[in-house]
């Protein structure tokens, strides 16, 4: 919280009649570091409520205007002005009015007004205060969260994740993220939730996977005391955990199916019971599921319920594996590179042009995950600064092996063989050609051609 000492451009305004009080009141709260106008009038104050002060003291009897009438102004010109009345009138039903028609407090004027006067508005400071520093933090994850902060990438295929991701965050609908293993599904997920109006709510994320069968009711639903042995204590699920907020259940195809079917009756409902016990909980919980396998197929192989797919399906995302980002994969490349660095006190390091070639043409079966892993151990093996080929610690053969485990134009599988061998042969076009028993006027064709198709 803002120590007392920098509240110099919070603005005070003191309306009232009484000239030597005001001047009194005056100093006591500049000695306090605020910044104060006195105006003996209401119709002075108003004429002056474009400087939209923080506080206003404002006497209930004055010369020209009640109170009342005062007050009604302040809420046009200046809505986020905390009014507090002062009145040497004792009266419970004008405070009662005062307080309806928006005034912060009414103090009644006596020996210890200044003190309760100058009380109060270090309490309104601070509260606002605190409201600034929870809007400062709000706007920080906000900006932490953006998509392009989250998620590095300037691909067609990612900004079409981007497109989607911005229809999720427009209202409440279920949303279910399909991608393979280290694709960035739980950022996704997060990216939905801090800009969303769920955003200052809780973010609560699950792997389905990595609870053992046995405990997952009791992780979602949560238990009580008693309810089964060693729960020697009440626990809260994450249902309850995220209530209001958001729960991310990732690795959703694990689930067993009989805890399937009390997902699907907690979600349809909208409330559960713990395990053990008898209260109803009603649940507010917007639900964002993601897994790598294929739920369609789990679900006419019978391992995943019809009805709770449909019920989690909401807005599919699928996010694209590395391997089809195009230049997004040197773009996340000098991104880990630089971060390490900059977190290891490293000095700066170049991807060389002949490293980029073997980064684009990887198969990248652990995706982002993997290429960041490789990225780091980059930097360790180097001993310059420059990234090379043989820093990298990726495996060729383990590319050719994918080569066919993505559906791809004849005309693309040629390219990507031709890209294998020349990175293989440190970019010799004539001892390629003579391997693949093509002409060296076929290789440059096919490589331009990709390269014009890829700008």
């Amino acid at each position: 919280m803002t120590s007392q000492s920098n509240n110099i451009s919070y603005k005070i305004f003191i309306v009232e009649d009484n000239k030597l009080y005001a001047q009194v009141l005056k100093k006591q709260l500049v000695d306090q570091n605020y910044q104060v106008k006195v105006f003996y009038n209401g119709k002075d104050c108003i004429s002056n409520l474009d400087d939209q002060p923080d506080v206003i003291t404002l006497d209930y009897t004055l010369p020209d205007m009640t109170g009342h009438e005062v007050l009604k102004e302040i809420q046009k010109k200046a809505p986020n002005s905390h009014v507090v009345i002062i009145s040497a009138q004792e009266s419970i039903n004008t405070a009662i009015e005062l307080m309806k028609d928006g005034a912060y407090d009414y103090i009644m004027k006596a020996a210890d007004t200044r003190e309760k006067i100058t009380n109060v508005i270090k309490n309104i400071y601070q509260s606002d205060q605190l409201k600034l520093e929870n809007t400062r933090l709000k706007d920080a994850i906000k900006e932490h969260y953006s998509f392009r902060k989250l998620i590095k990438g300037n691909s067609r295929e990612i900004d079409h994740v981007f497109s989607l991701m911005g229809k999720a965050v427009q209202t409440n609908i279920s949303v279910s993220i399909y991608g393979e293993t280290g694709t960035g599904k739980e950022l996704v997920a997060k990216g939905i939730h801090y800009n969303s109006s769920r955003s200052n709510k809780p973010f609560v994320a699950v792997n389905v996977s990595a609870i053992p069968e046995g405990l997952i009711e009791s992780e979602l639903f949560g238990h009580e005391k008693g309810a089964f042995t060693g729960a020697d204590f009440r626990k809260l699920g994450k249902f309850e955990l995220a209530n209001t907020g958001t729960l991310f259940l990732d690795e959703i195809a694990d689930l067993d199916l009989s805890v399937q079917a009390k997902l699907l009756r907690v979600i349809q409902e909208r409330e559960l019971v713990r395990l053990g016990g008898t209260e109803v909980i009603p649940l507010d919980v917007r639900i964002l599921t993601a897994t790598h396998k294929n739920l369609s197929t789990l679900v006419n192989e019978g391992k995943f319920r019809q009805d709770l797919f449909y019920r989690l399906l909401g807005l599919p995302i699928e996010l694209p594996p590395l391997r089809q980002r195009g230049n997004d994969i040197i773009l996340l490349a000098k991104h880990f590179v630089n971060e390490f660095c900059r977190e290891n006190k490293m000095a700066p390091k170049n991807i060389t042009d002949e490293t980029k070639q073997m980064l684009r043409t990887y198969h990248y079966p652990g995706n982002i995950r993997e290429l960041k892993a490789v990225m780091e151990l980059a930097c360790v093996m180097t001993n310059s600064d420059s990234i090379k080929p043989s820093h990298l610690n990726m495996s060729v053969d383990e590319n050719v092996h994918n080569l066919l485990s993505s559906e791809k134009s004849l005309e693309e599988y040629n390219y990507d063989i031709v890209k294998h061998f020349l990175n293989k042969y440190n970019q010799n076009v004539r001892l390629v050609a003579k391997k693949l028993g093509i002409g060296k006027s076929t290789i440059y064709r096919m490589l331009q051609k990709k390269e014009f198709a890829m700008n």
